[in-house]
């Protein structure tokens, strides 16, 4: 067994994460952050010229601005940059950008050492797992140029954390299904509409594509959420409650086992198949990009970057939810993004100008669209209706998902210990691939590091 592989990795992470934020740093109360926010723009508002009017017509500095994602999003953000410089000439923005794969260690790394960008695009529970006490990112009720009057109260409040907030959020997403269309029509059938559907494509997909051809393709972390969908279509309880797992080790089994069965029908290839292929992402996949691997379970505002790898020829459909499992809606919602400014940055007005204006200004927002998922900020809705951008697959993926969203995630669902490469996810996902008879050792184990994460990690 692979059990403790990643040992070394992950106490890598937890010092960083140590050195970063003191553990339950608690969060200010949700009517004292609205006080917050209305206070400060009474109080910047009678003064006549804030630091936002400073800093747009002041000395020439230079800010960092990060963030990951496909061709389309740096596109996008680069563009939406391009045009604040051209408004604002006294701020240079210079674009920090790339792939999912082996961010979080990268953005971990500089907010310990204090390299950190100015302006950074960052997961709602990096707020938790990186700033517990609201020492890595600034408090934006601090910042005159951010206008918060858009953004629903109980979403904000999501980002109050160490007593401060600590991130605007961007959106919303979900995880839903998406399919090769063309590829299940040279198999002879539909995509999958229900449980059924999709467990005897596999065969038909081996018959008549060939062996190397499948339904679906995950890797490890794409499989947890697909555990998380059966078990909770067919439970209808949330993951985690109050710091501990609320499944028994025997459900947690169950679900272990029902990924396994998705191998040996021919459904989803292993893991060892998978990193065969020479790609740790599927978007980066050609099995993904030729049509050989035909489905996947992803958020709603992540799906242009696999649309796009696609060869061309190849229709890219979004999928219904997968019905036959339980009598449960398991639509799985979550903050897509958020948008910080790091407490090491030396011009955060200048940060806080930047963010607002992709946030709240008209340019920036058409610009930006829905490139980070469909926007919770009302006035930049408002803009998008007007022009008439609020539509396509990731906004008929969104309206999809929240039609059936009924489960969300505690704070250290993400975290980096669990989720990412050097994570427990990786490790379980991995090993019942290899061995299908380690299901059993595989929950427990599974079960036993979420809690521990959690008792290290509280909130």
């Amino acid at each position: 067994m692979k059990l403790m592989k990643r040992v070394i990795a992950a106490a890598l992470a937890v010092s960083m994460t140590v050195s970063l934020s003191a553990c339950g740093g608690g969060s200010a109360p949700a009517d004292e952050t609205t006080k917050a926010a209305e206070q400060k723009q009474e109080t910047e508002a009678a003064k006549g010229e804030t630091k936002a009017d400073q800093a747009a017509g002041g000395e020439e500095v230079t800010l960092r601005f990060s963030w990951w994602g496909g061709d389309s999003r740096h596109e996008a953000t680069q563009k939406a940059v391009d045009a604040f410089m051209a408004k604002y000439p006294n701020i240079k923005v210079e674009c920090e950008y790339g792939a999912w794969d082996g961010w979080t260690e990268k953005c971990a790394t500089q907010l310990n050492g204090g390299t950190a960008p100015d302006l950074m695009q960052v997961n709602w529970n990096w707020l938790y797992q990186f700033s517990g006490d609201g020492s890595a990112f600034a408090d934006i009720n601090a910042l005159s140029a951010i206008d918060l009057s858009g953004f629903p109260k109980n979403i904000v409040d999501q980002c109050v954390v160490g007593g401060k907030l600590q991130a605007v959020p961007i959106s919303t997403t979900g995880k839903c299904f998406f399919w090769n269309k063309t590829t299940f029509e040279n198999a002879g059938l539909e995509v999958p509409k229900t449980i059924d559907d999709l467990m005897n494509a596999g065969a038909v997909f081996a018959e008549k594509l060939g062996d190397d051809s499948y339904p679906l393709a995950m890797y490890q972390y794409e499989r947890m959420l697909l555990m998380l969908y059966y078990l909770e279509s067919k439970y209808g309880k949330e993951w985690v409650v109050d710091g501990a797992v609320n499944y028994t080790v025997d459900e947690v089994k169950e679900g272990l086992d029902w990924i396994c069965s998705l191998e040996d029908k021919h459904v989803l290839p292993k893991i060892e198949l998978l990193l065969g292929d020479g790609a740790t992402i599927l978007e980066k996949n050609t099995k993904w990009a030729n049509g050989k691997y035909a489905g996947f379970y992803e958020w709603d505002s992540a799906n242009a970057k696999f649309q796009e790898a696609l060869e061309p020829g190849q229709e890219f459909v979004l999928g219904e939810f997968l019905t036959g499992i339980g009598d449960y809606e398991a639509g799985l919602t979550k903050i897509s993004q958020c948008f910080a400014i790091t407490e090491a940055s030396e011009h955060k007005e200048e940060a806080a100008l930047l963010l607002n204006f992709l946030m709240n200004e008209p340019e920036g927002v058409e610009i930006m669209s829905t490139e980070r998922g469909i926007v919770v900020n009302e006035t930049a809705s408002k803009i998008l209706v007007e022009k008439d951008l609020l539509k396509g697959l990731t906004y008929e993926a969104n309206q999809a998902v929240l039609k059936v969203a009924n489960f969300t995630f505690d704070p250290n669902f993400e975290n980096s210990e669990l989720k990412d490469t050097t994570g427990v996810y990786y490790e379980v996902f991995e090993n019942i691939s290899a061995d299908h008879n380690a299901t059993g050792e595989m929950a427990q184990y599974l079960v036993d590091e979420i809690e521990r994460v959690q008792m290290e990690n509280p909130y």
